[in-house]
């Protein structure tokens, strides 16, 4: 993303550092899970990788929603967060995952967390700039309004 010959993309979710940080996770987690041995594992690799690819996943499909809904899906994003939490701390475990693999892991999830937070007040803080009315109207504003991409 800090190339000098940077052109945003048409799908403007792309253009989001979280979403970038999202598939970066999402490629090592299937780089690092694809020698367990055991092929009993399959479902647990499999599930995990689900739950990696539902951050990035959950990103793009609230970016093309208004302000209300997009904050819906990138909650949605930290709840796939979370679920990865519990299974690096299970792939630690099984012993799947050693020592870096497991502090590799938490600390990407832990950046996502961080950003998807920022990313969240953002969007909050610019929604209630542009709606001082507060409670169940507001909600019903953003609504009406943002009926295309604005991210």
């Amino acid at each position: 993303m800090n190339n000098s010959n940077f052109s945003p993309s048409f799908f403007r979710f792309e253009d989001l550092r979280v979403y970038q940080k999202a598939l970066d996770y999402y490629v090592w987690i299937q780089v690092n899970t694809e020698n367990i041995p055991n092929a009993d594992c399959h479902h647990f690799v499999q599930s995990f990788a689900n739950s990696c690819m539902n951050i990035a996943g959950k990103i793009a499909e609230g970016s093309s929603k208004n302000k209300t809904q997009f904050v819906f899906h990138l909650k949605e994003a930290k709840t796939a967060i979370r679920q990865c939490v519990m299974f690096t701390s299970t792939a630690v475990k099984l012993d799947y995952f050693n020592d870096e693999q497991e502090e590799v892991s938490r600390n990407y999830l832990m950046e996502l967390t961080k950003m998807l937070g920022a990313l969240i007040g953002s969007i909050q803080r610019d929604r209630n700039s542009q709606h001082p009315i507060s409670g169940d109207q507001a909600d019903f504003d953003d609504e009406e309004e943002d009926s295309h991409n604005t991210y």
